[in-house]
């Protein structure tokens, strides 16, 4: 037993017309006629209909002209196709037009059985549709309400280190003790790298992923300025593909950037003398990247002890290790040295 439904038959044929809605009627159904595809599309108007049936040979406006009339309504209800026993080619141009299903017309009792069918699988058919709209609504809903709130603590965290690094500088300025003055430097510029990450994220559309020729640029200007004097400027140039990492791998890089242009700036050249460091971020393959900073002074020796606390290279193997790599030290092509890694975007 189906249940009864209101539908809207559309057929030029008064008697096989009549016929069907007497038959559907005595099923329970509520059904109203009409005779051509321009009155059906009028009454369809009207609204306050479950289902439309659609014959397809009619004089003037045939049934896929109908169809994509009723189309054009506001709510169309689902629109099964009625077409001969040889027109598979129709019926599939009915379904590419927007019927939900079709029906080869008959005459008597099995046709309208058929029609049932039809009519309960194009009701199905609109209520899954309905339901995944609705379940994809709900997730766009959920995504953005996520994203806002990612944003929201990315801005919270930005602010947070950008506090913990003002603290820091503040103490720094306190102390006559230069090596603690220095340090204290350091362990600044440490937090601005990461900031800067928390940063990008709440600026970007992206609140999942790092542009890493932004990031870069970003932590490269400010290291320049810090390190450049009149007497001795540091020219630090970049070189980035405009990749997209984790939050997580791009903290990584910039402490590894911000250790290893911090200790070229501080030791490759002579403290009254300029220099350059070079910073190439690019792809390698096809889902891994290749950094390297490279400078042109006065080199290291085998077995060299790191200069300085040895924090610096001891969070350079850590940051490594936790993009799954190691950092590489070599000759420069110009008698510097030259740090490089390579792990998985």
């Amino acid at each position: 037993m189906h249940e009864p439904r209101r539908i809207l038959y559309i057929d030029d044929d008064d008697g096989l017309r009549r016929l069907v809605e007497k038959m559907l009627t005595r099923r329970g159904h509520d059904v109203v006629g009409a005779g051509s595809g321009r009155e059906g599309v009028a009454r369809a108007g009207e609204g306050g209909f479950d289902l439309v049936a659609v014959d397809h040979y009619m004089p003037e406006m045939d049934g896929l002209e109908t169809l994509a009339e009723l189309r054009k309504l506001p709510d169309c209800p689902p629109v099964v196709y009625v077409t001969g026993s040889e027109e598979s080619r129709v019926a599939v141009a009915a379904l590419k037009a927007g019927a939900t299903e079709y029906v080869v017309k008959s005459t008597g009792e099995d046709f309208v059985d058929l029609l049932e069918q039809a009519f309960s699988l194009a009701l199905a058919k609109r209520r899954l549709a309905e339901e995944k709209a609705a379940a994809e609504s709900a997730l766009k809903e959920s995504n953005e309400r996520l994203q806002l709130l990612l944003r929201e603590v990315n801005h919270r965290v930005a602010n947070s280190l950008q506090i913990v690094s003002t603290m820091v500088g503040m103490q720094a300025r306190l102390l006559s003790d230069d090596l603690a003055r220095d340090a204290l430097d350091d362990t600044q510029r440490r937090v601005d790298a990461i900031a800067k990450v928390h940063r990008n994220l709440y600026t970007s559309n992206d609140v999942n992923s790092v542009a890493m020729d932004e990031y870069f640029a970003a932590l490269i200007a400010e290291l320049e300025g810090t390190w450049s004097t009149p007497t001795a400027p540091r020219e630090i140039q970049l070189r980035s593909e405009p990749l997209h990492l984790h939050a997580d791998k791009a903290v990584s890089l910039g402490v590894i950037v911000n250790e290893l242009v911090t200790n070229a700036c501080k030791y490759a050249y002579p403290s009254d003398s300029p220099g350059v460091i070079r910073v190439d971020f690019a792809r390698s393959g096809d889902n891994h990247f290749h950094l390297s900073v490279e400078d042109d002074g006065c080199g290291m020796q085998a077995g060299d002890a790191p200069r300085g606390t040895g924090l610096g290279t001891k969070l350079i193997t850590a940051m490594a290790r936790s993009l799954g790599s190691k950092v590489v030290y070599d000759v420069g092509r110009d008698g510097g040295v030259k740090a490089s890694l390579k792990a998985a975007a």
